[in-house]
């Protein structure tokens, strides 16, 4: 079986910050299998600002963890 999580490492930042994002949606998807139930909860989050930058900081935690694995920090 192929993992969908082979490793952290990444060749940009960019893609770090992409991989971070997928590592959010799974965590969603997880936690909430149900993709109809998903998509009649989003309309409730959608227009929530507060909602959003929960998404924005969940993101930036799995963000950080990527940079980490990688030394994005290293000049």
């Amino acid at each position: 079986m192929t993992s969908w999580l082979p490793s952290l490492i990444t060749e940009t930042p960019e893609a770090g910050y992409e991989l971070a994002v997928k590592l959010s949606r799974v965590a969603v998807k997880l936690t909430q299998p149900d993709a109809d139930m998903r998509e009649q909860l989003r309309p409730d989050y959608a227009e929530d600002a507060d909602s959003l930058i929960a998404v924005s900081q969940v993101v930036a935690t799995h963000f950080a963890t990527v940079a980490a694995a990688n030394n994005y920090w290293r000049g």
